[in-house]
């Protein structure tokens, strides 16, 4: 299983509407690339390591999929309409990790 994640910088200036992001961007995710989709989980950034310090992502999406492949085949026809939606919800641009799942 593979872990791809979405993470978007929390830097000055940033807006996030999280409505948006987790009502609809997130939705628009799981219908488009369908059951090769296998969980989805979002999470708000609170903090960093140290009280009172600023959290280093706004806002993380971790994505599940069997395999690279499969996440890619999925993925790569729908890439353009949901980068194109981003604006709606952010102004910043996510950083994007692909990961092994260890159990």
């Amino acid at each position: 299983m593979i872990m791809v994640s979405v993470m978007y910088p929390n830097q000055e200036g940033v807006a996030f509407d999280f409505v948006y992001w987790t009502a609809t961007h997130l939705s628009l995710v799981a219908e488009l690339v369908g059951p090769a989709l296998k969980g989805v989980e979002a999470e708000r950034g609170l903090s960093g390591p140290l009280a009172g310090s600023p959290a280093p992502y706004v806002a993380v999406a971790h994505l599940l999929f069997d395999s690279v492949a499969e996440f890619q085949s999925a993925f790569g026809p729908h890439a353009a309409a949901l980068m194109a939606d981003i604006p709606k919800f952010t102004n910043v641009s996510p950083t994007i990790q692909i990961g092994e799942v260890l159990d």
